[in-house]
């Protein structure tokens, strides 16, 4: 219903958003101007962190900011987007919920000459986007498939039975952690080292549109259910913590709680409470840490450098392609996260208390 009204009326949904506080965080600052901070929802805790040291940090630097979140539905973005073009915002900050729908809005931004920053998600399919802030995305697949491999041969030899999950398909970062994952994983599939049972291997089969626990948790079930009536599940590469409690809910509904069964490896993304609590109880294997108030003070250097018509700094400008041209960039190291290292991460950097992980 939500989804029919955003997109008859979705300005009025916008608003209504607004009105509720799930939309806007609107807030006052210096007077250098406003910036228009767009973010795709706040049902991911990841998301809300983002979105808080955006602010935090532009506000410090003089700024206004227009906080928004649209709920992962993409005409109340493009809505809430509209509304900062047509308000003259200064700059825009946008991780877009679908990478390839903001095309238009964006053109009238550059018309206007309202510079555009794709945060952490490339906005595929416009040259209006000027600048890119992420991080290594491909690494982050890596990290993910290597932990995998390290949780599997320390449960003892290959071959493994492994299955596969991706991110969404309108996510330009969710091919990136595949493709990352696949250079560590596909050579232990050719060599039959690691067997994905379902025979589910290809990134269309494996992909969770809008990183959806409950598709997650429902696909585990149904490859349970189809090919693992004789075989046990040793591994199961997840790319997102929301999508890991849904495996891992599907996995002990099955069985895999102990006794005869125990849970495989499930790796994750994002150091989200729950999955660092799920890592410290035993369950989930691992995560990777990408701190959001690094990734935070890159972007505001580059508002604070576009504002003082300065060339922000960028460490890759050839990776990547948004499909209209190549995006100047800068890419922030992620950290893998296990049992052992948890407290040194996550803890004695200040990104979590003690009391928030018991």
């Amino acid at each position: 219903m939500r989804k029919l009204i955003a997109t008859v009326a979705g300005t009025a949904l916008a608003l209504s958003l607004a009105a509720c506080g799930g939309g806007s965080d609107s807030a006052g600052g210096g007077d250098k101007g406003t910036i228009g901070v767009a973010m795709p929802t706040k049902s991911s805790e990841r998301w809300i962190a983002d979105g808080n040291n955006i602010k935090k940090q532009l506000e410090a630097a003089g700024y206004k900011v227009d906080l928004q979140y649209a709920e992962d539905d993409i005409p109340t973005q493009v809505n809430q987007v509209e509304n900062m073009v047509t308000k003259g915002e200064k700059m825009l900050v946008i991780a877009a919920i679908d990478g390839t729908a903001l095309g238009d809005v964006l053109s009238t931004a550059k018309d206007t000459n309202i510079p555009v920053i794709s945060y952490d998600r490339l906005i595929r399919d416009t040259d209006a986007v000027d600048y890119y802030a992420t991080f290594d995305n491909e690494k982050v697949g890596e990290i993910q498939a290597q932990s995998l491999v390290d949780g599997l041969k320390a449960g003892g030899a290959a071959p493994y039975n492994v299955e596969l999950f991706a991110g969404s398909p309108d996510d330009n970062n969710a091919t990136f952690f595949w493709n990352g994952a696949m250079k560590v994983l596909k050579p232990m599939i050719d060599s039959g080292d690691i067997k994905v049972v379902s025979g589910q291997t290809k990134f269309e089969q494996a992909a969770i549109l809008r990183w959806d626990p409950a598709t997650a948790q429902k696909r585990m079930e149904d490859i349970l259910t189809k090919s693992y009536t004789q075989e046990t599940v040793n591994g199961v590469l997840s790319p997102y913590d929301g999508l890991s409690l849904g495996i891992i809910a599907a996995l002990k509904s099955n069985g895999y709680s102990g006794g005869g069964k125990k849970l495989p490896v499930v790796t994750g993304q994002d150091a989200e409470v729950q999955s660092v609590k799920s890592i410290l109880a035993g369950e989930q294997y691992s995560t990777v840490f990408k701190d959001t108030r690094d990734l935070a003070k890159v972007t505001v250097a580059m508002v604070k450098a576009i504002g003082d018509d300065k060339k922000p700094e960028v460490n890759d400008t050839k990776t990547y392609d948004n499909g209209t041209k190549v995006v100047p960039s800068y890419l922030l190291d992620p950290l893998s996260v296990t049992k052992e290292n948890v407290q040194t991460a996550l803890v004695d950097t200040g990104y979590y208390t003690d009391a928030e992980l018991k």
